[in-house]
């Protein structure tokens, strides 16, 4: 063999050498980077819905693995378990209520709220027009669809009482989660515990002429409706992670704020097949959230120390909390101001 074809045989062995340390080292820096990934978990507060569009978007565009995060989106068996789940450190985060978050602090259970995710109430008081109700006062002799909540309760008798009327008077009536047929079929003639975003959206679509009055606007102070909590010793152990999470997120609210249709497309994508979607419903619904998910001068998921002030101090006066407490103690901002 003469000395050219040695020469050339080296030559391709030198270079089928490189090509197969190259794969290799690609195939390892792949597998560092999957490695480099920590995981955190967060449960929704019910099934997948337009409010989570945000969540799926950053998920799906690769916003959390920017961050060098992988996320697993859960969801509850109860609405009371993403709470209590994320408080026990069973979930690194939740979706949850503000007030019952402040109830649940004043009962000792080891909550903390991280960020404002939709920072108005969604909640109101819903009836049809027909009903001849226009305002609170005129709930007296009337009866009251509510959610097993003793805090909903409140709310009526707040309004009533504010707007003049006399709570006494007013039935209240707990239908479950059963709102919708409840004052469809006229069992109830008022609901309370449902949602601008939803019940009245469907109601609406079904032919049902529904009038909402909002809670703010008769003595129930504005609150955060859904909030990212976690739990203390969690917060502790992985709060750079969380900040990582809420910057990502906070992207992919921004991407689903400029273009509604794409981010919700998204999260039609990844919906439950046990709670199939109704993509005009979503769409209307998200419409509606989108600017009460907005901080406006504030960054995104900002919480106001105010906005906690005013929601225990309601609490302590409706006798749902016995004695006030340090604001400090249930939230915290895991993003600068």
């Amino acid at each position: 063999m003469g000395k050219k074809s040695w020469i050339v045989r080296i030559m391709m062995v030198a270079v089928l050498l490189m090509i197969l340390t190259g794969c290799s080292q690609r195939g390892k820096s792949s597998s560092a980077n999957e490695k480099e990934l920590e995981d955190i978990s967060i449960m929704l507060d019910w099934y997948p819905n337009a409010v989570h569009s945000s969540i799926y978007y950053a998920k799906e565009k690769g916003l959390f693995e920017e961050e060098g995060l992988n996320v697993t989106i859960e969801m509850p068996a109860e609405t009371n378990d993403p709470l209590k789940l994320a408080a026990i450190g069973k979930v690194d985060l939740a979706i949850s209520y503000q007030m019952q978050v402040a109830l649940s602090r004043s009962e000792e259970i080891p909550v903390v709220s991280l960020a404002a995710f939709v920072r108005h109430s969604l909640n109101g008081i819903m009836y049809k027009k027909e009903s001849g109700i226009t305002s609170p006062k005129d709930l007296e002799n009337k009866t009251v669809g509510f959610a097993s909540s003793e805090i909903s309760q409140a709310v009526v008798e707040t309004m009533v009482e504010t707007d003049g009327g006399d709570p006494s008077k007013v039935k209240m009536m707990d239908v479950g989660w059963d709102l919708m047929p409840a004052l469809a079929t006229d069992n109830v003639d008022a609901l309370t515990s449902a949602y601008i975003n939803h019940e009245l959206v469907i109601l609406r679509k079904e032919g049902y002429d529904i009038e909402v009055v909002s809670p703010s606007d008769y003595g129930v102070p504005e609150s955060y409706e859904l909030i990212i909590v976690t739990g203390e010793e969690t917060l502790k152990k992985k709060k750079p992670l969380f900040e990582k999470f809420w910057r990502a997120l906070a992207k992919g609210q921004e991407a689903v704020k400029e273009n509604p249709e794409a981010g919700l497309q998204v999260l039609l994508d990844h919906e439950n097949n046990s709670f199939p979607l109704d993509k005009k419903i979503e769409a209307q619904s998200l419409e509606i959230l989108l600017p009460l998910m907005d901080a406006e001068n504030l960054p995104f998921g900002y919480q106001e120390e105010e906005s906690w002030e005013a929601v225990i101090d309601w609490l302590v006066e409706k006798k749902i909390i016995q004695e006030k407490y340090d604001t400090k103690d249930v939230f915290e901002n895991i993003m600068s101001k």
